[in-house]
């Protein structure tokens, strides 16, 4: 991480057998609108946010910052990923890491295995960037689908806890755990 605890970016776009992840640029802003706006993406992250609102304030490239990536699939924008700098004191556990795991998909995208297949390689690359680092994701617990993907990708729960109306659940994942 840079001496900001901002996760870089890599030199080009991470491409998969079937996505690209990559910067934001303007043409994503309609698919972001519609991830935010969407009732189905925010049922687990606090609500859908009034789109409206969205169209008068998410700036003409949304996103536009170090860690966040859009997830394309046959130059469509389908969802992002996220690799945040986030804070130990807020949930008590440093060990969970210093950078935390974030990701929104269209719900025409669900189902298919491109959140396992995006968040996969972003991990990879970071732990590639950031060896011996550890990533943190949180979830609510109602939340299935997070919890099975958060397995898949190798995530080990460290703790749930009360947040934001709902139980969450706290995991780590490291590189070296992996291997």
């Amino acid at each position: 991480m840079s001496e900001f605890g901002v996760v870089g970016w890599p030199a080009g776009a991470i491409r998969t057998e079937r996505l690209v992840l990559r910067p934001s640029e303007a043409r994503d802003r309609d698919a972001v609108i519609e991830l935010l706006a969407s009732a189905e993406v925010g049922a687990y992250v606090g609500g859908a946010r009034d789109r409206g609102e969205l169209e008068r304030t998410l700036p003409e490239v949304p996103g536009q910052r170090p860690g966040f990536f859009v997830v394309e699939l046959e130059g469509a924008a389908i969802g992002t990923v996220t690799l945040d700098a986030r804070s130990a004191e807020s949930t008590g556990y440093p060990e969970a890491g210093k950078v935390e795991l974030g990701y929104l998909f269209l719900p025409h995208a669900w189902g298919r295995g491109y959140a396992a297949e995006a968040c996969a390689a972003a991990l990879t690359w970071f732990a590639t960037t950031h060896p011996g680092e550890s990533v943190a994701l949180c979830t609510q617990t109602a939340n299935d689908r997070s919890l099975r993907l958060a397995t898949k990708l190798g995530f080990t729960e460290l703790t749930r806890y009360h947040a934001y109306g709902a139980e969450q659940c706290l995991a780590t994942w490291s590189d070296h755990v992996q291997s």
